[in-house]
């Protein structure tokens, strides 16, 4: 099925496993720990939308948001206000991650409705009272089910990327359902840079990826890459079309600012592929 709003074109087929890749990975930025804060008060700040909008001045390539159904974060009217700003950034995407199977194809065809912009959906296995996203989707057992929610979001001419762990062997099951992307969960990498032991941890996510681009399956990453971990991850896996961070971003906003947060994050990268 054909895909109409892809900003950011996917690899193209590798005859073989062992491909390369020089394309720049973009950032798309998390706000829900932004919604987070402000919903620990009635006055409305910090600004949702002002925070996704100085970002993307600063050089963001994209804004995500994971609105879960309890709204402890990301509220339904979040979304439609960014999704609205969007509109005057034709050239960066908007993200929606979520549940399929909870809140979040309403949203697809919601903004679908309305006219709003949305260029991807990030397919998160999650349930409702989960602290944060901490594991993909598994296959074969969620397969069947997910086929008609991604035929759905491209019947809008939306991209879908699928939450997956760094499963090499799990990456045809994941093309065959007609995903777009997968998102690799980066946190067991996370987790063993901040023991030193990110050298082994790297094997899987390398194995993945190369599975993922032969089969012309593009990539994504997220879940606690940070200022420290993000260049040596890119190095290690440069198919990677897209991170979305949040958390440690918004962390360092507190002490940096948005603007020359996000640009320090844009740093990260382009050494990544200084010598691409």
């Amino acid at each position: 099925m054909e895909i109409t709003k892809i900003l950011f074109a996917d690899p193209k087929p590798a005859a073989t496993a062992q491909v390369s890749s020089t394309a720049r990975t973009h950032l798309s930025v998390n706000v829900n720990k932004v919604a987070l804060l402000r919903n620990t008060r009635h006055l409305g700040i910090p600004d949702v939308v002002r925070a996704a909008r100085i970002c993307l001045e600063a050089g963001a390539s994209g804004i995500t948001v994971h609105p879960r159904p309890d709204e402890r974060h990301i509220r339904s009217d979040d979304v439609f206000e960014i999704a609205a700003m969007m509109k005057d950034w034709p050239d960066r995407e908007f993200n929606i991650e979520g549940n399929p199977f909870q809140n979040l194809m309403q949203f697809v065809r919601d903004l679908s409705a309305r006219g709003l912009p949305l260029h991807q959906c990030t397919f998160v296995p999650d349930s409702e009272d989960q602290l944060t996203s901490d594991h993909g989707w598994s296959f074969p057992d969620d397969a069947a089910r997910l086929v008609p929610l991604i035929e759905q979001a491209h019947s809008r001419g939306v991209r879908v990327s699928l939450f997956m762990d760094p499963v090499a062997d799990a990456m045809a099951a994941a093309k065959a359902t007609g995903a777009d992307r997968v998102e690799f969960y980066t946190e067991t990498f996370a987790r063993a840079w901040a023991d030193e032991k990110h050298n082994e941890a790297l094997a899987p996510f390398v194995q993945a990826a190369r599975a993922a681009a032969a089969l012309n399956l593009g990539i994504n990453a997220g879940h606690d890459l940070n200022r420290d971990n993000l260049t040596a991850f890119l190095k290690a896996v440069p198919w990677v079309r897209e991170v979305s961070i949040g958390h440690a971003l918004i962390a360092d906003a507190l002490e940096l600012g948005y603007e020359a947060t996000v640009k320090d994050y844009l740093r990260c990268i382009d050494e990544a592929f200084a010598s691409a």
